[in-house]
C-alpha cells in the first residue's frame, strides 16, 4: 500500500509515520512537506523522515500532481495550523486550507487514488451551549482556521471526485508527545509551564470545554481512514474523531496536570469574561463506525508522556512562548531572518 503524507513534517506527521510503520504491512510512504517546522525537534532519537521511503520537499499550492500516481490513500495534514497563526495570516490560510486541499483531492481523484483523509477540526463548533455537537449540529466557527475547515469539507462535497472516498476527521484538540512537540495547544501548554515554572496560570475562569485527543489516537483514526470502505458512512464522511470521555473543563486540565507534576501551582483568573471557545462534542458516530479504532490513551497517559518526554531533553525554558515550539514564533523567525515571505513562500535561497 502507497500512502502519501502532506505536512508530515509537523506535530502529528512524525507519530503517524511511526505507527503506520508498526501496524500496516508493506506500506510505502511518501511524505511532502515545505519544511518550515523540520527543525523544531523535541527528544527524538533519530529524525523521523528516516522511517520515510522518500521525502518531497514543496508548497502544497504547487502540488506536484505526478507524486500522486500509483498512491493508494492521501493523509492530508498539511495547513496553517492553529489560530493564532490563522488570524496573522488570514488570506494565506484561505488559501493553503481550503483553495490548496479541495484542488490536491481533485487531482487526487483524477490520478485513482482511492481513500483522501482531510485532517479538520472540531474547533468548527466555535461557541456551543448545551450538549455535545453531533456532525449534524450546526457549526459555529469563530476563526479563520476553523472557517477553512468548513470550507474544505463544502469543497469536496460539491466538487467531481468520481470514486474517490473522502473521510474528514473532525478531531478533537490535540494533545501528547511527539518529535515535533507543539506547546501551543492547550494540554501541552499547562505540562510545560508546570515543569518550567511549577504554576499554571488559566487565563479563562476555567469553565471552557475542550475535547483531548493523544497525537497516538490520531494516528489511529487515520490509520482506520486511509482503507474505510465507502460502504461505511459512505463516499464523503465528515466524523468527530475522540471519545466522549475526552470531553473535559479547561480547570480539570489544570488539576490534572498538577497531579502529575508535585509542587504545581494552579491560578484560576474567576473573574475573567466567557471564553467564547467552549464546546462539548459527541463522538457516537466514530465509535460506532471504528470500535477497534477508538482512542485508546487516557489523559493520564498523554501528561506522563509529555513530562518524561520534555523531561528527556532537560526543557527548562520558562519563556518557551517564545520558542521554536510555538508554531507562530517559528514562522516569525523565518520571516525576520528573510527565509520566508508575507505569502508563507520560501524566499528565493532562503532555505538556509
Amino acid at each position: 500500500m502507497r500512502v502519501l503524507i502532506t505536512g508530515n513534517m509537523g506535530y502529528v506527521g512524525p507519530v503517524l509515520t511511526r505507527f503506520l510503520r508498526d501496524n500496516v504491512a508493506d506500506c510505502e510512504l511518501i511524505g511532502f512537506d515545505a519544511g518550515f517546522f523540520g527543525h523544531c525537534l523535541t527528544n527524538a532519537g533519530t529524525l523521523p523522515e528516516t522511517l520515510l521511503d522518500r521525502q518531497v520537499f514543496g508548497d502544497i499550492r504547487d502540488f506536484p500532481v505526478e507524486l500522486l500516481d500509483g498512491v493508494d490513500a492521501v493523509v492530508h495534514l498539511s495547513a496553517v495550523s492553529n489560530d493564532p497563526m490563522g488570524n496573522k495570516f488570514e488570506a494565506v490560510t484561505h488559501e493553503i486550507n481550503q483553495v490548496a486541499s479541495i484542488r490536491l483531492a481533485e487531482a487526487a481523484a483524477a490520478r485513482g487514488v482511492k481513500n483522501f483523509v482531510f485532517a479538520s477540526s472540531c474547533s468548527m463548533y466555535g461557541y456551543a451551549e448545551g450538549g455535545a455537537r453531533t456532525e449534524n449540529d450546526p457549526t459555529n466557527p469563530l476563526t479563520a482556521y476553523a472557517r477553512s475547515k468548513i470550507g474544505s469539507e463544502e469543497g469536496f462535497q460539491q466538487a467531481d471526485l468520481g470514486n474517490l472516498t473522502v473521510t474528514s476527521l473532525r478531531f478533537a484538540t490535540a494533545c501528547g508527545m511527539s518529535d515535533r512537540l507543539r506547546l501551543d495547544l492547550v494540554l501541552n501548554d499547562f505540562v510545560a509551564c508546570a515543569l518550567t515554572s511549577g504554576e499554571i496560570t488559566v487565563l479563562s475562569d476555567g469553565t471552557p470545554w475542550r475535547p483531548l485527543i493523544d497525537v497516538e489516537d490520531m494516528a489511529r483514526a487515520i490509520t482506520w481512514a486511509i482503507t474505510r470502505d465507502a460502504a461505511k458512512g459512505g463516499t464523503f464522511l465528515a466524523v468527530n474523531a475522540g471519545r466522549d470521555e475526552g470531553n473535559y473543563q479547561v480547570s480539570e486540565l489544570a488539576a490534572a496536570v498538577a497531579r502529575h507534576v508535585p509542587g504545581t501551582k494552579v491560578s484560576i483568573n474567576t473573574s475573567a469574561p466567557p471564553d467564547k471557545r467552549s464546546y462539548k462534542v459527541d463522538f457516537a458516530l466514530f465509535k460506532s463506525l471504528a470500535p477497534e479504532w477508538i482512542p485508546q490513551v487516557s489523559l493520564d497517559q498523554s501528561i506522563e508522556r509529555l513530562a518524561g518526554g520534555l523531561t528527556g531533553m532537560a526543557f527548562a525554558d520558562k519563556d518557551f512562548r517564545n520558542s521554536p515550539y510555538m508554531r507562530l514564533k517559528t514562522l516569525e523567525r523565518h520571516m525576520a531572518t528573510g527565509r520566508l515571505g508575507p505569502e508563507l513562500r520560501w524566499a528565493p535561497g532562503g532555505r538556509r
